[in-house]
């Protein structure tokens, strides 16, 4: 297995200003970082594939990039509900929070206890991860049943009101990624919608709009019709343990 510290100075060497930059611009703190590119460091992660002892120590290293890395390396099926919730106490910017739930979290049996548990909470990143995590089950989980998706858009609709840009972001991420699923989650999803845009909540409100603008879109509307083209999002069964 290879060394964590060797780990670090490929991903030291692989920074650059110019990609600590563009992360700070769509709001990424760089504080303990080095600028690479999700792109370099999935790469690396293929180069560690199986490796998942590395997981626990890169992410304890605290560096942005290490974390991202320690989100790819980790395997799913062996990280406990308790080591995830850890981790998620530790996420500070709302890529961290969205890799953990596309790496980690979609695919858990427990996943639907989860996000009910985390879309009460107060913590921006503890929320966003249960809008974020529905989101990703919405493309990938194929078995997803009817009862699941109706507890999810209740979900969505009681956590519409929240103003903090990456929660609302997430909340309406959700919805538009439900509601792709097939034409009759499309109409589910736009009823919700149509609700929200009567709140007295700004957020909701503007979350109801964002649904709405790209559910009713020709194209979209399309690929929910024809199975045979993949409905996309706008922006990715292991043991529950």
């Amino acid at each position: 297995m290879a060394s964590v510290m060797s780990v670090l100075k490929q991903l030291k060497a692989l920074g650059t200003a110019k990609k600590r930059a563009a992360a700070v611009r769509v709001g990424i703190p760089m504080a303990r970082a080095y600028g690479v590119s999700v792109g370099d460091i999935r790469a690396l992660a293929k180069t560690l594939k199986g490796q998942h002892g590395l997981a626990e120590p890169l992410w304890a290293s605290g560096v942005h990039e290490a974390r991202l890395l320690a989100l790819m390396v980790a395997d799913a099926g062996t990280m406990t509900r308790a080591a995830i919730e850890r981790w998620l106490d530790d996420v500070a910017s709302w890529d961290l929070c969205d890799h953990l739930c596309g790496e980690l979290v979609w695919m858990r049996r427990d996943m639907p206890a989860l996000v009910k548990r985390w879309a009460a909470s107060r913590d921006l990143y503890v929320k966003r991860a249960a809008f974020a995590a529905i989101a990703t089950a919405a493309v990938h989980d194929k078995r997803m049943g009817d009862g699941v998706i109706e507890e999810y858009l209740t979900l969505i609709a009681a956590g519409a009101d929240d103003e903090r840009k990456h929660v609302k972001q997430a909340v309406s991420w959700a919805l538009r990624s439900l509601g792709k699923r097939d034409a009759g989650c499309q109409e589910r999803a736009l009823a919700v919608a149509a609700e929200l845009v009567e709140n007295e909540s700004a957020a909701a409100r503007w979350v109801g709009r964002d649904a709405i603008t790209e559910l009713e879109n020709r194209t979209v509307r399309a690929r929910v019709t024809d199975r045979r083209k993949p409905a996309r999002t706008r922006a990715t069964p292991k043991p529950a343990r």
